[in-house]
């Protein structure tokens, strides 16, 4: 009877030793939920950009091309599973907030189509208005008149999703983000807001 309660004691003590660490975290994606919720209900928001998920290194290869995913940086394990996270959540949200997808657009780059697709939240249509900029792969200045001309078509009950890159995130809200970060964005306002949804584990 000793050893079965002696076992019990050290089977609970390793249960809490390994929850008590993922409780902050998820506590954080909650909380960050629910002011998704929130911003979606009452502040008018009919944009979130995402940074892609984690892709380990910096810029893109030498030899890169847009064409073939093998040249460029791409998600990794924790970068997909992260992508996976932040569609759960955010569809959670919109559910919530009763507020439909009106599209997902993406970057032509693979790591952002590919977040896109791993958050499962729609048909994802690519859209060169949220290309790279970075190491001039693209023009700057065609890239951000693609981007305003969209933000423009845009009506206050438009919501869409749109995947990019750090560089056009920051050109379009004056904001930075995380790699899986987001920046809710309303175009009537030009207020943008910057939102951490899922912590990278």
């Amino acid at each position: 009877m000793r050893l079965r309660q002696l076992f019990f004691v050290r089977l609970m003590i390793g249960l809490i030793a390994f929850v008590m660490p993922v409780m902050p975290a998820l506590a954080e994606t909650s909380s960050a939920t629910a002011k998704l919720t929130q911003a979606l209900k009452e502040e008018g928001i009919n944009i979130i950009f995402i940074r892609h998920a984690l892709a380990p290194g910096y810029g893109d290869p030498e030899d890169f091309d847009l064409s073939d995913c093998s040249t460029q940086r791409n998600l990794n394990d924790t970068g997909i599973r992260q992508a996976q996270a932040l569609g759960r959540e955010l569809k959670k949200a919109i559910t919530e907030a009763q507020r439909p997808l009106t599209a997902i657009l993406s970057s032509q780059w693979c790591r952002c189509q590919d977040t896109a697709r791993e958050m499962a939240l729609g048909p994802v249509d690519t859209f060169a208005g949220l290309n790279s900029f970075f190491q001039d792969h693209a023009d700057r200045d065609t890239t951000l008149a693609m981007l305003e001309d969209k933000k423009a078509s845009l009506g206050a009950d438009d919501l869409v999703v749109m995947v990019t890159h750090q560089v056009v995130i920051s050109a379009a809200t004056s904001l930075s983000t995380s790699s899986g970060g987001l920046v809710l964005h309303n175009t009537r306002t030009g207020v943008s807001t910057g939102l951490a949804l899922v912590a990278i584990d």
